[in-house]
């Protein structure tokens, strides 16, 4: 498959929203609500100091995408990017298109002087992720992830919140 990568444009905002729903649905089996996700997509790609997606496209459709954002790390006095919201279409998969995504993002990021590394963080039962991420020389690390969302927060579909 040939692809092509690009910066994201509002234009893609849409597709870009459509990606993250079905993402969490596939990969987290939640239902997001896309009214919440449409507003994160256009306020990233309205503040780039929030970060930038990248979309992959062949034969003229968007077949996938990856957000980036950044992390200060204090201890390399650089930025980390983490990598972020991948999703490739289910009839795109395994043709090479977030190896793309991915040689982008790292060439994006040796242009960067103050880029440090990439993160990314993905399901613990996802073997078909990991093995693809680890294909391109990431490695698991020693931290575990953890959160605390703001009480009241409503970006489930079905309000279940966490």
């Amino acid at each position: 498959m040939s692809v092509t990568i690009r910066p994201a444009t509002a234009a893609d905002a849409d597709t870009l929203a459509a990606f993250n729903v079905a993402m969490a649905l596939e990969t987290e089996h939640r239902r997001l609500r896309p009214d919440v996700v449409g507003r994160g997509v256009r306020r990233l790609l309205a503040t780039p100091a929030l970060g930038f997606y990248l979309v992959a496209e062949a034969a003229g459709q968007v077949v996938g995408s990856a957000m980036v954002t950044s992390e200060w790390s204090d201890w390399r006095d650089g930025r980390f990017w983490w990598i972020q919201s991948v999703y490739v279409q289910p009839a795109s998969r395994r043709q090479g298109v977030f190896r793309a995504l991915h040689r982008a993002i790292h060439a994006r990021a040796a242009d960067e002087p103050d880029v440090c590394g990439l993160r990314l963080y993905v399901e613990q039962d996802n073997q078909v992720a990991l093995a693809t991420y680890r294909s391109l020389g990431m490695a698991s690390t020693g931290y575990r992830l953890l959160e605390e969302l703001r009480p009241g927060l409503r970006w489930l579909a079905d309000d279940e919140g966490r």
